[in-house]
């Protein structure tokens, strides 16, 4: 009969078996655990006609996108196979470690990132509006670009082998759009060269920060210089010991409308009232060596010119950022989705129940069946998002906020459906180490 390969696409790749210990925080990769742990156990020599492979879709015959977008897939896909799966061991062992040693860098990143500079596998998220030269990037679009996070997502860390990690994209695209020629200078090029990590500081716990205009921090003028006042927290990459400047979001007038009491000002990390209280735990991880955290701004003083584009500004420039930001988001989601349903697929083929496979379950075949249609929908809606910002005028135009609202829920909620089917394949091995 028709094996549970079947429901995979024709045109697939050989996926290597994964690592069982990523040091995940995000609650959908944390309920990803105990799946990496318990796949190691399975025999790795597989029959050909059981060896599930990993789903990468022809992007190419599905959207619009140029034949040099397609070259970049093959050549990513490929980094991925013979450096990035290879690594996992390594890179989990170092954040595994007791102590402050959980809070440094593995060796395998800067190893693995000057691979990657040297196959022009670098910053490859700068969309070809902010560098139509390629001078700084490869000058792809945000749906070429999408098509790349999804391969990097079967990885939760290897977005920032190619400096495409969040919050850095974010942040170095707020300098590229809105920063002045001083701003870019003092950091644009540490940032794009991946000597020095950002982060990004917005919600804030006495509020719902989901709407920005709740902020309650403050960013008060005072003569030449700005003072802030404020307590943040899922402020994520300021764990990481690279973490060297901030954006930080504040009110500059509470009596202004709704929507231009915010400002975004730049922070030096290591000013002199900025105080990290702790990394947040989801699920009991910390997500070292990255880490999401708390962090209070205590009449912390920055020079009037650090200010992005002027008072008022903040809500603007926050919603140009989460634009871009949410396709990459959700396409590394697709990607580790996709992962996700390698490894139920692989477990299906070598468990046995009521006298047979569990691939030859129907209830379960028909389950893969829907799980496949629901990722390649999700994937769909993203690119189109992608294909909006593109060619219809941006992020803010109405059918691009329209499609990046709809895949901001509707691609967690998918992965969160794949990644609770591979828990309950797995049994016991779906929960536990």
């Amino acid at each position: 009969g028709t094996s549970l390969a079947s429901f995979q696409n024709h045109n697939t790749v050989a996926a290597k078996t994964p690592n069982p210990k990523l040091p995940l925080c995000m609650s959908l990769l944390t309920r990803m655990r105990p799946l990496w742990r318990h796949a190691l156990r399975s025999p790795a020599n597989l029959p050909s006609t059981t060896r599930i492979a990993l789903h990468r879709p022809s992007h190419a015959r599905t959207m619009s996108v140029s034949p040099r977008a397609v070259d970049f897939q093959k050549k990513l896909t490929a980094f991925m196979e013979e450096h990035i799966y290879d690594a996992e061991a390594k890179i989990s062992a170092h954040a595994l470690q007791e102590g402050a040693a959980r809070w440094t860098i593995s060796p395998e990143i800067p190893r693995l990132q000057k691979l990657a500079k040297e196959q022009g596998l670098w910053n490859l998220w700068i969309p070809k509006d902010l560098d139509p030269k390629g001078e700084l990037g490869q000058g792809l679009t945000n749906q070429e670009y999408a098509t790349l996070a999804e391969i990097m997502g079967a990885v939760p860390w290897a977005s920032e082998i190619f400096n495409c990690s969040a919050p850095d994209t974010g942040n170095m695209e707020v300098l590229l759009k809105y920063g002045t020629e001083e701003q870019k200078a003092a950091w644009l090029p540490q940032l794009l060269d991946g000597r020095i990590r950002s982060c990004f500081a917005m919600t804030e716990p006495a509020v719902a920060s989901s709407d920005a205009t709740n902020i309650e921090a403050s960013i008060t003028k005072e003569g030449a210089e700005y003072v802030l006042q404020g307590h943040k927290w899922w402020t994520s990459g300021a764990m990481d010991p690279r973490c060297k400047m901030c954006i930080f979001m504040g009110k500059t007038d509470i009596s202004a409308p709704r929507h231009a009491q915010q400002s975004m000002i730049i922070v030096p990390f290591d000013a002199a009232g900025i105080t990290v209280v702790r990394p947040l735990l989801v699920f009991g991880f910390d997500d070292a060596p990255h880490g999401h955290a708390e962090v209070r701004f205590d009449q912390v003083r920055v020079p009037a010119s650090n200010l992005l584009v002027a008072e008022g500004h903040g809500f603007k420039i926050a919603q140009g950022r989460l634009g871009p930001g949410r396709i990459h988001h959700c396409m590394r989601l697709i990607g580790l989705a996709e992962r996700a349903l390698q490894l139920l697929c692989k477990r299906a083929s070598l468990r046995k129940a009521f006298g047979k496979p569990l691939a030859d379950q129907g209830m379960l075949r028909r389950d893969v069946g829907m799980l496949r249609c629901e990722i390649d929908q999700a994937r769909l809606l993203v690119l189109e998002a992608a294909r909006s910002i593109d060619e219809e005028g941006g992020v803010f135009n109405p059918k691009a906020r329209q499609r990046i609202a709809m895949i901001k829920f509707i691609v967690p909620q998918m992965a969160s459906k794949v990644i609770d089917r591979a828990i309950q394949v797995h049994g016991g091995g779906g929960v536990s180490s």
